[in-house]
């Protein structure tokens, strides 16, 4: 998988692996990040990896696109060249009552039981994409075909911090109250935003994400537990 380059302003490159999400493209993207990191060019600041492209930001007094663009060549082997194994994290989830909005509109949808929407949900094999839109969004792939339904026509108002929403192949678990069109399936007492300023979030970009089912009472325990840590 060749990589395309373009320049960004003066002091970025972006680097494109391919025009659609695909597993492939995010390999490489994961693969070219970690060979940055451990082979850095004079010059680079840091680098943002997004579902198929990397960002590679630079002092433009230390270097420029054409020497980066060359070093990056030098290096890149390919998304073969060394499988990244990401950090697997358990995220807790409550199904029931009012943590689950879109429940019975995402069975409708689908023609599944809510009770085989949560199981397909549960069984999802979510890695964590990139991060984007609000501080800690990590967008998951891997939900399953058969729970994947459309954003909605219309966002949802003040949705709270640690819904659990679906939409097409991708999942989220929310940080902050804002709207959103995704479907609610959930919300999770688990902590994305860390209070970590050496690492911020729970996830890495690459990490391996496994949904747990805990039920209300768990929820609120956990939840006051949290507040009060």
């Amino acid at each position: 998988m060749q990589p395309h380059f373009k320049a960004i302003a003066d002091h970025a490159l972006l680097v494109t692996f391919a025009d659609e999400i695909s597993d492939g493209a995010h390999r490489a993207v994961l693969a070219l990040d970690a060979a940055l990191a451990k082979n850095a060019p004079d010059g680079m600041i840091e680098t943002v990896p997004a579902m198929v492209n990397l960002l590679v930001s630079f002092d433009p007094i230390a270097t420029d696109h054409s020497a980066l663009k060359d070093h990056i060549v030098s290096i890149f082997e390919g998304p073969g060249a060394g499988r990244l194994v990401g950090t697997n994290r358990t995220v807790q989830v409550c199904y029931e009552g009012p943590f689950s909005p879109d429940l019975v509109a995402v069975s409708d949808a689908t023609g599944l039981s809510p009770e085989a929407v949560i199981n397909a949900h549960l069984a999802g094999d979510f890695r964590v994409l990139m991060y984007g839109f609000s501080p800690g969004y990590a967008y998951l792939s891997g939900v399953a075909e058969a729970i994947q339904v459309p954003r909605k026509p219309t966002p949802i108002r003040d949705v709270p911090a640690g819904s659990v929403i679906i939409a097409g192949p991708q999942c989220l678990v929310t940080t902050l109250t804002m709207p959103t069109g995704w479907s609610i399936l959930g919300r999770s007492p688990t902590a994305i935003l860390t209070g970590d300023p050496n690492a911020p979030f729970l996830f890495d970009v690459g990490d391996n994400v496994t949904f747990e089912r805990i039920d209300e009472a768990t929820f609120a325990q956990l939840d006051k537990a949290r507040d009060h840590g």
